[in-house]
């Protein structure tokens, strides 16, 4: 089987790449067809919607999380049993991290020697969207460009007006057009879509999609545009898929509508590593089952503080299995978590209670963006020394902390962290931060934290996974 890609990309965000990517990928896979999805950037939400829409793991594509023969691995490895590729861009087509355009969509559609499907708004707009498609497509003339879609279009005449111009001045064919939609297929929170875990009805709008996208958008043309994946020199040789099928130390993942975040990356990290992941809901599990370990990602945890401190015999489990020396590993919402309580709208909410913080929530970002962290300070995953790029979202605030910045064990180099521009709480075998990391840009995540899970299970030589010991350590 011969895989087929492209990279949706738009003019900027809002503009409705994620529409037409998920539509996309919705209408191929009610057809039939096998598609692999991918996300480009440092994104959790977009991902969980492309994973609903092609029913198969959405991957990211980040070449300043991930090393670029990485990029291309993952790339390759992980649509090779597909029939289409579809890579989601992020923000506008050539917005990088500097004036260059470093870490673009463009740059990754480079990398990737993949098309572009470009998604223009085109809100109270005509002929002008032609200059916009021109500027793009000579902007950087070594991209290709193989299709516009036209996004927000009101009326018949305004779409025959913008696609006589686009493909007259820039000779890049118009493959579709999406009406100006009555409601908000993706209604929005903070800088993004809501995650799919928390949207009532996520099938129908999956439905919905699927169904305008198909009627709006030739399938046919956009598959003709795409370009076969080849194997780019570059490409690392290392399996990205390989699993050992004896897995010896149990780690937990908290996963329900509160803790959402987690790269598909980062788990099957755990797993070639060694790790049998055992799935947990903060919102309803009675308390923690038997673990070697335990991994709390990001999320949304205000939106269900309430539940949260409702389930005080599983918070006390939590408590008690850190305590009790259970390593954890816990970033952005899981740090919250772990916390005293969260304040919202003048009500408190007990949380774990393992950090003396109080937590509250901005209307505006605290950080938001790419971060690098040093490690200066011991700790249960990290060698002291190790320099990490991570990124960093997130509303909340520390209301309240009588701890010495100094003791963070993790010195911001770039971004926001947890106080003073460090991050890192340490407690017994737990770290807890803001920074999110992505494993396979960070090997040493995964490696370091199964290592200190196989250390609890097996005792001071955790070197033999065959060693018989104590057996799981037990978190409730």
């Amino acid at each position: 089987m011969r895989t087929k890609g492209i990279v949706v990309a738009g003019l900027g965000g809002g503009s409705g790449k994620s529409v037409v990517s998920v539509g996309l990928t919705a209408a191929w896979a009610k057809a039939g067809r096998i598609v692999a999805p991918f996300k480009k950037g440092p994104d959790y939400i977009d991902t969980g919607w492309l994973h609903c829409a092609a029913g198969r793991a959405c991957h990211n594509l980040d070449p300043y999380l991930v090393p670029r023969d990485l990029v291309l691995a993952s790339f390759q490895q992980r649509c090779a049993a597909a029939e289409l590729a579809l890579v989601e861009g992020n923000r506008g087509l050539y917005d990088g991290v500097n004036a260059d355009g470093g870490y673009s969509t463009a740059e990754l559609a480079l990398l990737l020697d993949m098309p572009v499907l470009l998604v223009v708004d085109c809100t109270k707009t005509t002929r002008t969207v032609a200059a916009l498609v021109l500027g793009c497509k000579v902007f950087d003339q070594r991209l290709k460009i193989g299709g516009v879609v036209l996004n927000r279009v009101a009326t018949e005449r305004q779409r025959r007006l913008i696609t006589e111009a686009v493909e007259g001045s820039t000779g890049v064919p118009v493959l579709g057009s999406v009406p100006r939609l009555d409601r908000d297929i993706f209604p929005m929170r903070h800088l993004g879509m809501v995650p799919y875990q928390e949207y009532d009805g996520t099938v129908q709008a999956l439905d919905f999609l699927a169904r305008t996208v198909g009627e709006s958008v030739d399938l046919g043309r956009v598959e003709a545009a795409m370009e076969p994946v080849t194997s780019v020199a570059g490409g690392e040789q290392r399996d990205l898929l390989q699993v050992p099928s004896v897995r010896d130390v149990r780690i937990g993942v908290l996963q329900d509508a509160a803790f959402q975040f987690y790269y598909p990356e980062n788990l099957q990290a755990l797993q070639r590593c060694g790790a049998e992941l055992v799935p947990i809901n903060a919102l309803t599990d009675a308390c923690l089952p038997p673990l070697d370990g335990l991994y709390i990602g990001g999320g949304f945890p205000e939106t269900s503080a309430a539940e949260l401190a409702q389930n005080s015999r599983f918070r006390h489990s939590v408590r008690a299995a850190a305590k009790s020396g259970l390593p954890i590993y816990a970033e952005c919402g899981g740090l919250i978590y772990l916390g005293r309580s969260i304040v919202l709208e003048g009500e408190e909410y007990p949380l774990v209670g393992l950090f003396p913080v109080r937590f509250g929530m901005s209307t505006k970002p605290q950080a938001h963006g790419y971060s690098i962290f040093r490690v200066e300070g011991e700790n249960p995953v990290y060698p002291v020394g190790t320099e990490v790029r991570g990124h960093e979202f997130r509303y909340s605030t520390v209301l309240d902390w009588q701890g010495d910045p100094s003791s963070l064990v993790l010195r911001m180099e770039r971004g926001t962290g947890f106080l003073g521009r460090r991050d890192g709480l340490v407690a017994n075998n737990v770290l807890a931060l803001y920074t999110h990391v992505h494993a396979e840009g960070t090997p040493q995540w995964a490696e370091g934290f199964v290592n200190r899970c196989r250390s609890r299970r097996y005792g001071a030589d955790p070197a033999v996974p065959g060693k018989s010991g104590t057996g799981p350590s037990v978190g409730g």
